[in-house]
C-alpha cells in the first residue's frame, strides 16, 4: 500500500488567521469566541486550554471580555449589540466572507439577493444579515425552480460551495429575472482543495477525508471523493482502526479547511504504520513460502521500492533536516535515500548563511526537482515548495490588504528584497513615509508590509510599508488636530530641512517652521538655527484642519528686541555693531539679534564715497551715531559721517583752546615815540 496526499489540504488562510488572532487574544486576558471558532473539536479543545471560552450569544459575554468573531462572520446587528455593551471585538471574519458580506449589502439596495448555500450555516446567515430583508438563501436546484420572477437578481455563493452546483443554480435563475448579476464568491482555496481531492480520488483505491464532521467544507470534500472511489470521513487517527486497508494498493489522503496540520500528520503517520506492518507481514510470509535465492532478494527489494512513497517531479513532500554542509542541506523524506537541497534552492532571496534558514531537526516542505541525481539523491527545492504554499496566502493578503511582516534579506537598486515564500520587492519609495537615502541599513530588519501588487503567473510581488505607516500617521494626525489649538507651546523633532524652513514632527503630524519665524534676525538657511533630529520647543501659529497643515514659530517664544529698541537706540546715541550685508546704497549693521540698522552711502564718510566697499567690509565692527529711528517701520538709520564731523569739530575746538594767549600791544610800543614835526612834512 502507498499513500498519496492531496496537493491542497488542511487549514486555509482564513481559518489559520482566525486561530492566530484568537490564540493571541487569549494570551492577553479574558477572551471568548462567538460559537466554536472552527468546526473541529480538537482545535476548539486546544484553544480552550489556551483560555478561549466558547459562548453562543453576545449576552453571555462577561464584563471586560474580548469577543472573537469567527471566520464565518456575523450579521451587522451583532457588532451593534457588542458596541452597546462596550465589548471589544476581535474580527477574525475570513476576507472572502467579508467580501461576500459587502457585496450583499451593496446589492440589496437595487436588486433581490440570493445566496446559494446551506441555510443553517452561520456564514450564510451572516451574509443574509448584511443583505437585509430583500434576500433569501437556497440550497437546491429544486428551490431555484420554485422561485417567482424578480426584475433584478444578484446571486452569491457560500464560500465553500461546489462550483458546478453553484453555476447549475445560476443557469436556472436566468429564467426568473430580467437581469442576473453573478458574484462568484466561492473561496479560491476551497476550489483548489475540492479540485485537488477530486483529482486524487480518481487515481486511488481508497480515500480518507480528515476533518470535523460538522464542517460543511469537510462534508463537501467527502461527497466529491465518494463519487469517485470508496471514501471514509474521519475526525481523528483513532478512527482508522475501523477501516480495512487490505484491498487498497493506493490510498489517498485529504483534509478539510478546518483540519490542523498536526491532525493530518497524525493520520498520515498512523496510515504509514499500517502500511509498514502489512509489508512486514507480506515479507515474512514470502520468506516462509519461498527459498531464499538471489531472485527472491530482488523481488523483496522490488516490493520494498513499491512500498516507498511515490516521488515524481513537482511533488511537494515534508521532511526533516538531518545534515547541513557548506552548500547543501540533506533532508529525510522517508524515501530510500535522503534528499538534497542545493544552496540556491533554499530561499527566494539572497542568503549568506545556510544556518540562518534551517537547522538540523527542522521539518520543512520541499518540492522534488529530480527523483534521482547521479549520486542517487533526490534533488529538492525548499524555495519552490514555499512559493507554491505561499500562493494562497499571498492571494488572500492582496485581497484583504492585511499586514504581514518580513525580514529584509537584500538591498538592490531601487528597493529592498524580502522572502514571503515568493521573492517580494519593496520599492525605496514605499519603505518610509519620507525619503530614504540608505537602504543598506534595513538589511536584517523586520518590516511591516502590505501587498500592493501580486501577479501569481508573472511571479510579481510588490509590497509597501509606507502604506501602513501613512495610515497610522493619518490617524495620529486627525487625533492631534482635534487636540491642538493656536497659541499652544509644544515640543517636536526636526525631521527635514528645506530652503524655506524646517518640518517638525509633533508626534504624528508635521508642522512647518518657516524660515521667517525662526529668528528676529535675517536667516539665510534653516540650518543656521536648527538641524535634523534636533528637539525643539515651538509655538503653534495657525492650524488649517481641512488641509491638515500647522504653522509653527520659534522666534515667538523669545522677547522681541524691538520692544526695547526705542530706549536703547534713541536718536543721537552712539552705537556699536557689525556689518552683515552690503548693498549699492549702503551697509546694513547688526546692532543685536533681530535688529539691523542702515548706514547710507552718504553717511559712510566725510567725503564723497563712490563704492560702499571702499569704506567698510562685511564682518567689520563699526561705531556710528543714530540719526533716525522709525519704530513703526522697524528702521534705524546710522551715520559715521556725523561722528567724523563731530570729531573734527571737537578736535578743532581743542586745538583752538590749546593755542597760547597773545598779549595786547600798541603801535607806539612797537615803533617808539615820534618826534614833533610838521604834520604836512609827514
Amino acid at each position: 500500500m502507498t499513500i498519496q496526499r492531496a496537493a491542497k489540504a488542511g487549514f486555509c488562510f482564513g481559518v489559520k488567521r482566525a486561530i492566530e488572532l484568537a490564540e493571541k487574544a487569549a494570551g492577553t486576558g479574558l477572551t471568548a469566541s462567538l460559537g466554536p471558532l472552527i468546526h473541529n473539536q480538537q482545535v476548539v479543545d486546544y484553544l480552550a486550554e489556551k483560555g478561549l471560552e466558547v459562548i453562543h450569544s453576545v449576552d453571555e459575554a462577561k464584563m471586560g471580555q474580548q469577543l472573537v468573531i469567527r471566520s464565518h462572520g456575523v450579521p451587522p446587528e451583532t457588532y451593534e449589540e457588542a458596541k452597546e455593551r462596550g465589548i471589544t471585538i476581535i474580527d477574525a471574519t475570513c476576507p472572502y466572507v467579508q467580501k461576500a458580506q459587502r457585496m450583499a449589502a451593496s446589492s440589496s439596495a437595487n436588486s433581490f439577493v440570493i445566496v446559494v448555500g446551506d441555510k443553517s450555516h452561520p456564514e450564510v446567515k451572516g451574509i443574509l444579515g448584511w443583505a437585509g430583508s430583500n434576500a433569501l438563501a437556497i440550497e437546491t436546484l429544486a428551490e431555484a425552480e420554485d422561485l417567482p420572477y424578480y426584475p433584478r437578481i444578484t446571486v452569491l455563493a457560500q464560500t465553500t460551495q461546489q462550483k458546478s452546483h453553484f453555476f447549475t443554480v445560476v443557469e436556472e435563475l436566468k429564467k426568473h429575472t430580467g437581469e442576473l448579476i453573478v458574484q462568484n464568491t466561492i473561496c479560491a482555496a476551497t476550489e483548489e482543495r475540492q479540485a485537488s481531492a477530486r483529482e486524487l480520488a480518481e487515481k486511488v483505491d481508497l480515500m480518507i477525508v480528515v476533518g470535523g464532521l460538522s464542517s460543511s467544507n469537510t462534508r463537501k470534500l467527502g461527497s466529491i471523493c465518494s463519487g469517485k472511489t470508496k471514501t471514509y470521513c474521519i475526525e481523528t487517527a483513532e478512527e482508522l482502526l475501523e477501516i480495512w486497508f487490505t484491498d487498497a494498493k493506493i490510498t489517498g489522503l485529504t483534509a478539510g479547511a478546518s483540519t490542523p496540520d498536526w491532525i493530518i500528520e497524525e493520520v498520515y503517520k498512523k496510515m504509514s504504520e499500517f502500511m509498514e506492518k502489512t509489508q512486514i507481514q507480506e515479507a515474512e510470509e514470502s520468506v516462509v513460502k519461498t527459498v531464499s535465492t538471489v531472485s527472491d532478494e530482488e523481488n523483496m527489494m522490488e516490493n520494498f521500492d513499491k512500498g516507498l512513497p511515490k516521488l515524481y517531479r513537482g511533488a511537494i513532500v515534508k521532511g526533516t533536516v538531518v545534515k547541513i554542509t557548506g552548500d547543501e542541506v540533506f533532508v529525510d523524506i522517508a524515501w530510500k535515500s535522503e534528499g538534497m537541497i542545493p544552496f540556491e534552492e533554499l530561499s527566494a532571496t539572497k542568503v549568506s548563511n545556510i544556518n540562518d534558514l534551517v537547522k538540523i531537526g527542522d521539518t520543512i516542505s520541499v518540492m522534488v526537482m529530480r527523483v534521482e541525481n547521479q549520486e542517487g539523491y533526490p534533488v529538492l527545492s525548499r524555495k519552490r515548495a514555499n512559493e507554491v504554499e505561499a500562493k494562497e496566502q499571498l492571494a488572500h493578503l492582496a485581497e484583504s490588504k492585511e499586514e504581514v511582516q518580513a525580514v529584509v534579506t537584500e538591498a538592490v537598486k531601487g528597493g529592498l528584497l524580502v522572502d514571503l515564500g515568493m521573492r517580494g520587492f519593496v520599492p525605496a519609495s514605499q519603505v518610509e513615509t519620507g525619503f530614504v537615502d540608505n537602504l543598506e541599513k534595513y538589511i536584517g530588519k523586520t518590516l511591516r508590509l502590505r501587498v500592493i501588487e501580486y501577479d501569481e503567473y508573472k511571479k510579481k510581488l510588490v509590497l509597501s510599508q509606507k502604506a501602513i505607516l501613512a495610515e497610522e500617521q493619518e490617524g495620529k494626525k486627525e487625533k492631534l488636530l482635534e487636540t491642538l489649538k493656536e497659541g499652544d507651546i509644544v515640543k517636536g523633532t526636526v525631521r527635514r530641512l528645506a530652503d524655506f524652513g524646517a518640518f517638525v514632527d509633533l508626534g504624528g503630524i508635521d508642522g512647518l517652521l518657516h524660515i521667517s519665524d525662526m529668528a528676529f534676525s535675517r536667516v539665510k538657511h534653516p540650518s543656521e538655527i536648527v538641524n535634523v533630529d534636533d528637539e525643539v520647543e515651538v509655538q503653534i501659529l495657525a492650524i488649517d484642519t481641512q488641509k491638515g497643515r500647522i504653522s509653527l514659530g520659534l522666534k515667538q517664544l523669545k522677547t522681541n528686541p524691538w520692544s526695547a529698541a526705542a530706549e536703547k537706540y534713541a536718536v543721537g546715541s552712539i552705537v556699536h555693531g557689525k556689518v552683515v550685508r552690503i548693498a549699492p546704497f549702503g551697509a546694513f549693521v547688526e546692532l543685536e539679534d533681530g535688529i539691523d540698522a542702515l548706514v547710507h552711502i552718504s553717511q559712510l564718510a566725510d567725503h564723497r564715497v563712490m563704492k560702499v566697499q571702499d569704506i567698510v567690509q562685511v564682518g567689520q565692527e563699526i561705531t556710528a551715531k543714530v540719526i533716525d529711528f522709525k519704530p513703526e517701520d522697524k528702521k534705524i538709520s546710522l551715520s559715521i559721517r556725523e561722528l567724523l564731523t563731530e570729531a573734527s569739530e571737537a578736535s578743532a575746538r581743542q586745538d583752538l583752546e590749546n593755542q597760547p594767549e597773545i598779549p595786547e600791544v600798541t603801535i607806539g610800543e612797537k615803533i617808539g615815540n615820534i618826534p614833533d614835526t610838521d604834520v604836512d612834512t609827514l
